[in-house]
């Protein structure tokens, strides 16, 4: 197993959901190559492997493919149910099922639903709730400052399409001041044509560099600046240049979309030919068949990019020009993901928006918008609290204000303040506890959203008693039994006094905060130190995504949970831990070796570096320990950028026929992603040798990176050894 499962991280992992085939890992990947060459049994796996490569190993259900058929669906294709549900879905894949190369005949629709046009509508709701002011996302102006500015500034959070870190860099370099920068940026951001961005960037910043490759495209290419970023732009191509019609140049399009390969050998062979025979050397010919290549896969076609580019461009203006609302309407849109509640927290922070903690007296279901002394906040959303539904929710904000409509604060963004509880016994008296039940008390309580009411000790201390004495008085009342002066006793006027005890030490509320929320509300003093890991390590924890699987890392994180187990066979101990940035958590698998070692420093609230591999078992990510030790800034400091530098590196392998040009690109990407990780270039040198130049200045093995360097230079072209 050892032997095989080495082999199988040789090879490089799927980018952007493609898969590399064996061939091109053959290709790219030095060590396998080597070892398929030298090592028989490794030949023969692979061979084997090369056999049933391809093949389908499960059946699967598009999550938003529809199908229309003009008669009964059963006249054009089998069907089944859902293996886990009660859907009916058709038996044929969707290569089968197509209008062309020898389908069926149907039309497949794939529906997506988008959560940017929630945030979009909600956003517009509360700035009408909060201003007064009716916002017609349809018809806003083309040229909004503030909204071109916030783009080339790179404040990307929330915005639709456009706030992943390597389109914010980009969009940093490109300053985009019209619809149709950020149409292209959407549509170029994929794998294949994403090595047209900096060429796209260049033309754009020197209008003298905008060329043709051919003058009869200029009719065409003229709002993309000369370059080939659309569908339609290839489609066009097909028909002025190597003279297709409409249906062959469709026909040419979708071969190029679903990567067939036998389509596209005699589809390159028919546009060559159709170009010669419309005026161009085959050289040319050949030239123009390689700019149209990367599009295989995944091209936008213009109506697609337009309609991306539009709702990115209403979140940009909602930002821009109603950043309260439009903040308040993302985390309400995202209040059940702790991590993204995190990041628009953080990026709040940088906006100056002052984001509130819970309270039961003034935050509604979502998050509201509250007025403040030097402006506006944001408060927090008790929808965003664990174990407090949205029916104990409506209880508490009609018990505060029996005439509000808690949809009222959702929708409007301002949240009813009523009559205020006056305390945790207040409250408890006029709420339903059957909704607002002691674990959601609990909840709310350790939480802080009953903070002004009281210590949280002091309210986790009295609640059950609390509870006890309202669920006695409610049956007095339902009995009909009086009190001693012959009068029912009210419910609302029960009062429980509050134990003079300390508040809860610090650490026991980070934790409750972290259980309960995600992420803390109070600064923890872990904080200062757990940012300086961020100095020397390869990627944040927040940063990892699956593009990092199989691949070496360094991580700083605190210790937040420790469970230690014995081994089945050996009994020795072992164990797994969490380690968060405060912003995102990995679970970490501590194997005995590296447990015996680092066990005395496995303390919760330790601010920790970790070295090992991403992993990713059951959908989740975690990390598999190698080494593991507390951070010390005036040691780690200095020690572990020489001991990444000298276990570490990242290599691009560089194809033959790379000119200077694509060299000097090469070399512009790497130094935009700065880290601790050396880096060198492979270059050909005959045949199948490869020369290594090491560069002068280290990278961090960013995905972003390996995106930017994959698209310039193909799948596989870039490696951390």
């Amino acid at each position: 197993y050892g032997e095989v499962d080495r082999i199988a991280k040789l090879i490089p992992p799927p980018k952007q959901g493609f898969h590399q085939s064996l061939d091109d890992a053959l290709r790219v990947v030095q060590e396998l190559n080597e070892l398929y060459k030298s090592n028989s049994q490794v030949k023969i796996l692979i061979d084997l492997a090369k056999k049933v490569e391809g093949t389908v190993r499960h059946a699967s259900v598009h999550a938003a493919g529809l199908v229309i058929s003009p008669t009964a669906m059963t006249d054009f294709t089998p069907l089944q149910r859902e293996s886990n549900g009660d859907k009916i879905i058709s038996q044929y894949d969707m290569f089968s099922i197509d209008q062309d190369y020898e389908g069926v005949g149907l039309i497949k629709l794939d529906i997506l639903g988008i959560r940017n046009l929630s945030i979009l509508g909600h956003a517009v709701d509360i700035v009408r709730g909060n201003r007064g002011v009716e916002v017609d996302l349809n018809n806003l102006p083309m040229d909004d400052k503030k909204s071109f500015k916030l783009l080339a500034q790179g404040a990307t959070m929330g915005l639709f399409q456009l706030e992943s870190s390597g389109m914010t860099r980009y969009l940093v370099e490109l300053k985009p001041t019209s619809i149709f920068d950020i149409m292209v940026m959407v549509a170029l951001y994929r794998p294949g044509p994403m090595s047209i961005i900096d060429e796209y960037i260049a033309r754009k910043h020197d209008p003298k560099r905008i060329s043709y490759y051919d003058p009869r495209m200029k009719d065409y290419l003229q709002s993309s600046l000369g370059l080939l970023v659309y569908q339609e732009d290839v489609l066009l191509t097909t028909i002025n240049i190597a003279g297709y019609d409409w249906a062959e140049a469709d026909k040419f399009r979708k071969a190029m979309g679903k990567k067939i390969p036998a389509e596209m050998a005699k589809q390159k062979e028919h546009f060559i030919e159709g170009c010669i025979a419309n005026g161009l050397t085959k050289e040319k010919a050949e030239g123009l068949y390689q700019l149209i290549k990367p599009f295989e896969g995944y091209g936008f076609g213009k109506a697609h990019a337009a309609s991306y580019a539009m709702v990115a461009y209403q979140t940009a203006y909602m930002k821009a020009n109603f950043p309260v609302e439009f903040m308040a309407a993302v985390m309400t849109a995202e209040y059940g993901d702790s991590d993204k509640i995190a990041a628009a927290m953080e990026e709040c922070k940088k906006m100056g928006i002052a984001v509130l903690p819970p309270d039961v007296n003034k935050s509604g279901v979502g998050f509201t918008i509250e007025d403040l002394e030097n402006g506006q906040g944001i408060r927090f959303g008790l929808s965003a609290i664990k174990n407090v539904g949205i029916l104990a929710i409506e209880s508490i904000i009609k018990a505060r204000d029996p005439s509000a409509d808690s949809t009222h604060s959702t929708s409007s963004g301002r949240a009813s303040s009523g009559q205020a509880f006056k305390s945790m016994a207040d409250l408890c008296c006029r709420v339903d506890t059957r909704l607002v039940n002691k674990k959601a008390l609990e909840s709310l309580i350790k939480a802080g959203a009953l903070d002004l009411l009281g210590t949280r000790a002091a309210q986790l201390l009295v609640l059950e008693a609390c509870l006890e004495k309202v669920h006695q008085q409610s049956k007095n009342s339902l009995s009909g039994q009086v009190g001693l002066f012959g009068e029912e006793e009210k419910i609302n006027e029960i009062a429980v006094k509050l134990p003079d005890i300390p508040e809860l030490e610090l650490d026991q509320m980070l934790i409750f905060e972290k259980e309960l929320l995600g992420f803390y509300l109070h600064e923890p003093p872990f904080l200062e130190l757990l940012k300086k890991t961020e100095e020397i390590c390869s990627v944040k924890i927040s940063e990892i995504t699956e593009e990092l699987v199989g691949q070496k890392v360094v991580l700083g994180g605190v210790l937040t949970e420790v469970k230690m187990v014995m081994t089945k066979k050996s009994q020795a101990e072992m164990a797994f831990i969490k380690l968060s940035d405060t912003l995102s958590d990995i679970e970490a698998v501590v194997f005995p070796k590296t447990f015996e070692v680092a066990k005395q420093i496995l303390e919760k609230d330790k601010v920790l570096l970790a070295w090992g591999r991403i992993d990713k078992r059951e959908d989740q990510l975690s990390l598999v320990v190698d080494k593991i030790e507390e951070y010390n800034p005036e040691t780690s400091v200095v020690d572990i950028p020489q001991g990444v530098k000298v276990t570490k590196e990242v290599e691009v392998i560089v194809p033959s026929g790379a000119g200077v040009e694509v060299l000097q690109k090469v070399n512009k990407i790497l130094r935009t992603y700065p880290g601790n990780f050396s880096v060198s270039i492979l270059l050909p040198n005959g045949g199948n040798d490869l020369k290594k130049m090491s560069l002068p200045f280290g990278v961090s093995f960013d995905p972003l990176l390996v995106d930017e360097i994959e698209g310039l230079l193909g799948k596989g072209a870039i490696r951390l050894i």
